[in-house]
C-alpha cells in the first residue's frame, strides 16, 4: 500500500495539476508552466457525434447524424460577428474539434490571455442560431463531408465500425450526410446546448504561462462563478445483441496499393475504468508496435511501411482494436496480425517486451505533460474520460504482463473480428 501511495505521488507531482469546481458546476484544470512564455486553453463538453437520442428534463429527443459536429461549427458564429475576427485581434491561434464523446474548444496565445479566454467563454456560453446561418453552414459543412467521403483511412474505419456494429451510432460520420445536416433546426441546436453545453458538462483545462486563479478569474467575469441549476439529461444508445453484422468487406477507391483494417470488438470499457483502458491502448503495440519482431518482419520484408499500427477506441457502450495500413499482401499481414494474437494468447506477453513498451508508454505520457498544448488538451481529455493523468500513470506503473496475459484470454478474439479493404480503383 504504501509503494502504490508512493507512485502516486510521484505521477502527481509529474503532472503537477491544480484543480477546482466552481459554484456553476465547471471544473476547471491547470499545469502552470514557468518559463514557457504560451498559453494553450480548452473548453470542452462531454457531447460528441456517437449522442443521437437524450431526453431533456423529460422530453425525449432525437439528433439527426452530424448534429454535435455542426454545432461545433455554428458556436463560433454570434451576433457580434465570428469569433475567429475576434482572435485575430489578439494574435491568439484558434480552432475546434469534434470527436465520438467530446467536442473541444480551443486557442494558443503568446499575449492578452485574459481577452482570450474571454472570448472562449463567451463564444461557447452564448449560442445564437438562426434558420439563415443555418442554412449558410450546412452548405459549407457540406463540404467538408464530401472530403471525408474521399479520405481513404476515414472511410476505412467506418466500414470496419459498419462491420463490427448493427445499431450503434459510431457506425456514422462523425460530420454526418448533407441529407442529415439538413434536418437541422434551431430548436434542435438550442436543445443540445441546454443539456449538454451546461458549465457541470464541461470542463476548462489550461496549461503554460498562467494559473489557476487567472483561469477562475476569467470564468468569473464570464458568470460561470454563479450557481446554475443542471438540466435532467438522459442519452440513451441502442443496444447490440454481440453478433458481427459483417466479417468481411471491401469497395474500391482511388489509392495507389490496397489499404485494409483489421478490427475486433470488444466489450464496452466502463467510464472511469482506467486499468481496461490502458491495457487497451498497450495490447496493439505488444502484437505489431516497432518493439515487436512482428513489425520487423513486415518492415523488412517490405510488406507494410511504417503507416502501419494498431490503435484502440473507446467510448460510451463501444470499444474497438483496430491494425490499419497499407500493403501489396493486405490479407497475408492480417493472417501474420492473427496468428502473432493467436501465439501471444498461447504463449504470453515476453516480459521483456512487456517492459519496453511500458516504459515507452511512460515517455509518451511525460513528453505530453512538457508540452503546452499537449499538457492542457491531455489533463481536460482525462478528465472527460472520468480520470486523471495521475490516475494513468500510477496504473500503468502498476500494471503487470500477468495482467495482460490475462486480458488476452478474453480480448483480440476471432469471433469479434472483421476484414475490411479498400482495393485499387480500376
Amino acid at each position: 500500500m504504501m509503494e502504490r501511495e508512493t507512485i502516486r505521488r510521484k505521477a502527481a507531482d509529474a503532472v503537477n495539476c491544480r484543480s477546482t469546481v466552481l459554484p456553476s458546476g465547471l471544473t476547471v484544470l491547470c499545469r502552470t508552466m514557468p518559463g514557457y512564455s504560451s498559453v494553450h486553453a480548452m473548453y470542452a463538453t462531454n457531447f460528441g457525434s456517437i449522442v443521437r437520442e437524450f431526453s431533456l428534463n423529460g422530453r425525449r429527443i432525437s439528433l439527426p447524424a452530424g448534429t454535435a459536429h455542426f454545432l461545433e461549427h455554428k458556436m463560433f458564429e454570434s451576433e457580434q460577428g465570428d469569433a475567429f475576427d475576434l482572435y485575430a485581434r489578439t494574435g491568439a491561434s484558434a480552432n475546434a474539434f469534434t470527436g465520438y464523446d467530446r467536442t473541444c474548444y480551443i486557442f494558443t496565445s503568446t499575449d492578452k490571455t485574459d481577452e482570450n479566454l474571454d472570448i472562449l467563454l463567451n463564444m461557447v456560453g452564448h449560442p445564437w442560431f438562426t434558420e439563415a446561418t443555418i442554412a449558410k453552414e450546412q452548405g459549407i459543412i457540406g463540404q467538408e463531408i464530401k472530403m471525408y467521403d474521399d479520405s481513404p483511412d476515414w472511410r476505412l474505419l467506418t466500414g470496419l465500425f459498419r462491420c463490427l456494429y448493427q445499431a450503434h451510432p459510431i457506425r456514422d460520420d462523425i460530420a454526418g450526410t448533407t441529407q442529415s445536416i439538413a434536418q437541422l433546426t434551431p430548436e434542435l441546436l438550442y436543445a443540445c446546448t441546454d443539456a449538454f453545453y451546461h458549465p457541470a458538462n464541461m470542463v476548462l483545462s489550461v496549461a503554460g504561462n498562467i494559473t489557476l486563479e487567472q483561469a477562475v478569474e476569467a470564468c468569473r467575469r464570464n458568470g460561470l462563478c454563479e450557481a446554475a441549476p443542471a438540466p435532467s439529461v438522459e442519452t440513451f444508445f441502442p443496444a447490440e445483441d454481440g453478433t458481427i453484422p459483417c466479417r468481411e468487406t471491401s469497395f474500391p477507391m482511388p489509392v495507389n496499393k490496397p489499404c485494409f483494417a483489421l478490427g475486433y470488438r470488444e466489450a464496452p470499457i466502463r467510464r472511469g475504468d482506467t486499468r481496461a483502458e490502458v491495457i487497451a491502448d498497450m495490447l496493439p503495440d505488444l502484437v505489431c508496435g516497432g518493439l515487436t519482431s512482428l513489425y520487423r518482419t513486415l518492415y523488412d520484408e517490405a510488406l507494410v511501411n511504417p503507416e502501419f499500427s494498431g490503435d484502440y477506441l473507446s467510448t460510451e457502450g463501444c470499444c474497438v482494436i483496430a491494425f490499419t495500413g497499407e500493403s501489396d499482401t493486405p490479407r497475408k499481414v492480417a493472417g501474420m496480425v492473427r496468428n502473432e494474437i493467436a501465439r501471444l494468447r498461447r504463449e504470453g506477453v515476453d516480459p521483456e517486451l512487456f517492459t519496453l513498451v511500458k516504459n515507452q508508454m511512460y515517455g509518451e505520457l511525460l513528453a505530453d505533460v512538457e508540452c503546452v498544448d499537449d499538457a492542457a488538451e491531455e489533463i481536460g481529455m482525462a478528465f472527460l474520460k472520468g480520470r486523471s493523468l495521475t490516475d494513468e500513470i500510477e496504473t500503468l506503473a502498476t500494471l503487470t504482463v500477468q495482467d495482460v496475459n490475462e486480458a488476452l484470454q478474453t480480448m483480440l478474439r476471432e469471433e469479434n473480428s472483421a476484414y475490411v479493404q479498400i482495393d485499387p480503383q480500376k
